[in-house]
Order: C-alpha cells, then sequence, then structure tokens
C-alpha cells in the first residue's frame, strides 16, 4: 500500500513538473505611446511572429500607453524585472550613463532615413546598443517614430520665432542644449503630461513625429506646425540582459527573427503613418501646417548645428566623428 502511495505520489509530482515545463515563457512589453503608433503597432506585430514562431512556447504581453508603467518608472521596472522588453526612446540612455546614444538627439545630423539607416543598420548603431550590457540591457535592435515638427500657438518661420518659448523636450541635455541655443526655454516633462501643458499654457509648444501629434491630440491645442524634421526620434527594443541569456538557445533565435521581421514592418508603418498622420492634422483645420522654403530651412540648420561641438565632450567626439563618417554629414558645408 505505502509503495502503491509512493508511486502515485512521484507520478503526480511527474506530472506536475512536465505540466510546468510547457508553461509559456512570459515577456511582457510595456511603452508609453498608443497602440496605434508606429511602436504600438511593432510591439504588436512582435507577440504576433513571437508566439507564431516559438509555437506557443512565448507568450508576450503588450502594455501600451503607460498602462503598466509609466515612462519614468519603465527602465527601472526592466532593471527590477517586473518587465521585460521595453522600447525606450534613445534620449533615455544618458540618464543610464550610456551619454552616446545622446548623438541621435543631435539637430539635423541626419538627412533623412537612408541617412539614418547607414547607423541603425551598420556597424555604429550595433556598438551604441552593446554599451548597454554593462547596465544589464541587452539592445535587439532601432526602430523609428519618425523625425520632428515643431508645433506652437504663433508661427515659428525661423529660430528667431523660439526666442523666450516654453518648450517641452524629452529628458535629455542634447535637446537642452539645441533650445537654449535657439533662445527658448526648454521644458523636461513626461509623454503624458504633454497634451495638459499646451492646453493649460505651461509649456508654449513642442516638437514631435507627425503621429504622436496627432495621436495625442497635441494638434487641438496647437494653432502652429512648422515642418523642420530636425531631430529623429526612435526607440531601442530592449531586454533584461539576464532574463535574454537565460533563454534556450532556440527560443533566442526565433524571438530575434520574430523581431527582425518586426523592426522591418515597425519602420515601414513609421513612414506611412507619419504622413497619414500630417495629412489627418491638415483635414481638422486646427493646425495651421508651415513647409519652410529652402533659404529657411538653412537658417535653423545654421543656428541649430553649432549644438554638435558643444555636445561633443557629453556625447563624445568618437561618437559624433563615427557618425559624420558614417553618413557623410558634414557639418562645415551648411
Amino acid at each position: 500500500m505505502k509503495m502503491r502511495t509512493l508511486a502515485i505520489g512521484l507520478a503526480a509530482a511527474t506530472f506536475s513538473l512536465a505540466a510546468l515545463a510547457q508553461q509559456p515563457i512570459v515577456i511582457k512589453f510595456s511603452h508609453v505611446v498608443a497602440a496605434d503608433t508606429p511602436k504600438g503597432k511593432g510591439a504588436e506585430f512582435f507577440k504576433i511572429k513571437a508566439e507564431e514562431m516559438t509555437k506557443g512556447r512565448v507568450k508576450v504581453e503588450v502594455y501600451a500607453n503607460s498602462t503598466l508603467y509609466k515612462d519614468k518608472e519603465e527602465m527601472e521596472a526592466l532593471q527590477l524585472g517586473a518587465v521585460q522588453m521595453l522600447a525606450p526612446s534613445l534620449s533615455k540612455f544618458g540618464p543610464l550613463g550610456v551619454k552616446e546614444f545622446e548623438v541621435f538627439d543631435l539637430p539635423y545630423i541626419f538627412d533623412g532615413y537612408d541617412s539614418l539607416r547607414k547607423v541603425t543598420l551598420g556597424p555604429v548603431g550595433r556598438q551604441l546598443l552593446d554599451k548597454l550590457d554593462a547596465k544589464g540591457i541587452k539592445g535587439l535592435t532601432y526602430w523609428d517614430n519618425g523625425f520632428k515638427s515643431i508645433s506652437a500657438n504663433t508661427p515659428i518661420k525661423s529660430p528667431a520665432d523660439l526666442k523666450g518659448k516654453k518648450m517641452r523636450i524629452q529628458s535629455s541635455k542634447v535637446l537642452e542644449e539645441q533650445y537654449r541655443t535657439l533662445g527658448a526655454i526648454p521644458q523636461v516633462m513626461a509623454f503624458s503630461e504633454v497634451y495638459q501643458a499646451l492646453q493649460t499654457g505651461v509649456v508654449d509648444g513642442t516638437d514631435n513625429p507627425h503621429s504622436n501629434l496627432y495621436t495625442q491630440k497635441m494638434h487641438e491645442v496647437q494653432k502652429h506646425m512648422t515642418i523642420t524634421d530636425h531631430n529623429y526620434l526612435g526607440y531601442a527594443v530592449i531586454v533584461k540582459k539576464k532574463f535574454w541569456d537565460g533563454l534556450p538557445a532556440d527560443i533566442r533565435k526565433q524571438l530575434d527573427d520574430a523581431m527582425e521581421q518586426s523592426t522591418r514592418y515597425a519602420n515601414q508603418f513609421a513612414k506611412i503613418d507619419n504622413d497619414n498622420a500630417l495629412e489627418m492634422v491638415r483635414k481638422s483645420g486646427k493646425t495651421q501646417i508651415y513647409t519652410p522654403t529652402k533659404e529657411e530651412l538653412s537658417a535653423f540648420k545654421k543656428a541649430m548645428v553649432p549644438v554638435h561641438k558643444k555636445m561633443e565632450s557629453r556625447v563624445g567626439k568618437e561618437t559624433i566623428d563615427a557618425v559624420y563618417k558614417a553618413t557623410g554629414f558634414n557639418p562645415a558645408k551648411l
């Protein structure tokens, strides 16, 4: 009888271990923007591909629009293991001590998407992601949001039009220096707080890719927008390194493949979505959109690019020069 009871107990324990082994690996993917933005769409696409390619061995839970953590909290949550995957803006890595990522914040350092890809898909981009290893973070890839336009409640047709204006920015010393160079007053503020701050006049204006401006309804509280394309806003998709390294090798390979497909999708969607968002802002009639002349755009570039030199001691001259070399950018030719 005792032998039979022991056998039953062992069988039950074996069954429990087998059932446990069949439980999917859960990846909580948290982000702070709307589900219908490029990052939101990319996260959902990754969920589909990851679950499909691992045949259900991985389950991805996507938490959009700061439903799990706000942008000030999400990096700490990753480091503590409360979430496994994030796609923070590139400027978030400066406060972590990886200031080289702030090269992406330098104004006009990229002349469109072809120039950008030479970095994000090349050795310079990979070298930057690898710097996150020392922080316990594994950098997987880059996702676009887009290039930024400036919005305010008064027309912005020249750098002088920004003088004295309180401009909301992400937390970035480069962006702070950029707006100070223009005579504006930079105000660091969480993304989720921007609409109300614009509505109540706490800040006068901001800059965003068109999809962010439209999905967060900022165009409803901004009368003017100028298409300057002065800064790039992108994300690094990251995971907790200890979690990633602890995954079975075949699962990691499948997730890498899923992420590669998701990156192509997210970046293609970003371009289309920003074009569509700009058209929706235009159709709303609430924001007057201004496209600078060649001469006006040149004035913005000449006013902002001196920030590159000012930020060499922070970002690193070597990093800035590596991007110049990869893209062919030469500030002396502006």
